[in-house]
């Protein structure tokens, strides 16, 4: 026999042995295969737990609920809704976002993590360097003589202003 659990398509045997499902003649040739295969073995005994703790749980009772329960109910909610103030009420939807501080702190971080990765990914604009010139220029003595005049002229005009300013004071 071929394992069922390495051929697709018979796994479900497995589960149906599991189940009881199987005839007693598929049902003995399993066992025969659980002796020289552990890993059907081992998924048999894992899913006879799992059958013993469903049967298990079909026997248990729960207990009666008492006839007044829903009205006792309905009146402690009525209560708790009375006993709110009124801002708890207006922030109750967003606990949410504040009940799991570390996702929000995580998913922060990660905004600032990609925000970087994309800071240090733009190229910069590329500058070219500026090429110094050196530009040579035929200056004739008497346009430096004229220059030399009316910077004199200047100074003596700011000169006189000053002294008009402070007169005044």
């Amino acid at each position: 026999m071929s394992c069922p659990m390495e051929t697709p398509g018979t796994a479900e045997l497995l589960l149906d042995y599991c189940a009881r499902k199987l005839n007693p003649e598929s049902t003995a040739i399993l066992e025969r295969h659980f002796e020289i295969c552990p890993s059907c073995r081992s998924f048999a005994e894992g899913q006879r737990a799992v059958w013993k703790a469903l049967d298990s749980y079909a026997e248990w009772d729960a207990p009666p609920v008492s006839a007044d329960f829903d009205g006792r109910l309905y009146e402690r909610i009525e209560k708790l809704d009375r006993d709110v103030p009124w801002w708890d009420v207006l922030v109750r939807p967003f606990r949410v976002l504040t009940a799991h501080r570390g996702i929000a702190a995580g998913a922060a971080a990660c905004l600032l993590i990609a925000a970087g990765v994309l800071i240090e990914q733009r190229p910069l604009p590329q500058v070219e360097p500026v090429k110094p010139t050196v530009a040579v220029v035929d200056v004739q003595p008497e346009q430096v003589e004229q220059a030399l005049n009316e910077m004199d002229m200047l100074s003596e005009f700011s000169h006189k202003a000053r002294t008009d300013a402070n007169s005044k004071l």
